[in-house]
């Protein structure tokens, strides 16, 4: 853990680090949204761009958030390398402190998992999240589900909400939303000393039905 400031920290993240991510779209967010008829999008925690500009590329119009300068100045990089940029709006917010305007056929939150996050900050984004989709709109959370399975000492102490959890968390009126999707998703994922192991993640899609 560190006594940084939720900024300091991801900033510090892109600016000691080259790319950090692989440039793909996360597979679990390709599988939830490439029946969903493109609309307007939101992105949150966006990184370096990659899920925003495969959006983007499938013809969603894509409001892309971070907190991190940096990470935001990649992104709009390779969105023009990628003939996107027109279609893709980057923002940067402290989501605790400000939130991106509007309503959104798709708000996505991908491992939106903080090591700086303060008590309740993650549940309370995530209710911000749910009131941003428009009606007939999907809230699309993927998370961990735990650590990788080569962490014998895990590096923090962070509980990894379950898909009931998070719905519990929303608190959504059940006469405006539907659970469509709750799922745990293991795949292999060698760790960084080449050790093989597993990662489950967890899936959890909700429709706002008005």
């Amino acid at each position: 853990m560190t006594d940084t400031s939720p900024e300091q920290y991801w900033e510090g993240f892109y600016q000691e680090r080259g790319q950090v991510w692989s440039g793909r779209p996360n597979p679990l967010l390709v599988r939830e949204v490439a029946s969903l008829a493109p609309g307007t999008a939101l992105d949150l925690g966006c990184g370096e761009g990659a899920d925003a500009i495969w959006l983007a590329k499938q013809g969603w119009r894509v409001t892309a958030v971070d907190i991190a300068a940096t990470a935001l100045r990649r992104a709009a990089a390779r969105a023009t390398e990628a003939g996107v940029r027109d279609r893709i709006v980057w923002e940067r917010h402290d989501l605790s402190q400000s939130f991106p305007a509007g309503l959104f056929d798709l708000v996505s939150a991908q491992f939106f998992h903080s090591p700086v996050a303060v008590a309740d900050e993650r549940e309370k984004i995530l209710r911000r999240a749910a009131d941003a989709v428009a009606p007939g709109g999907v809230l699309l959370i993927v998370g961990h589900a735990g650590w990788p399975s080569w962490h014998e000492h895990p590096p923090f102490a962070h509980h990894f909400p379950t898909a009931p959890e998070v719905v519990d968390s929303l608190d959504l009126p059940p006469d405006r939303w539907q659970v469509e999707v709750t799922d745990l998703v293991v795949h292999d994922l060698t760790g960084p000393e080449g050790q093989p192991g597993r990662h489950t993640d967890s899936v959890l899609r909700i429709r706002r039905t008005r």
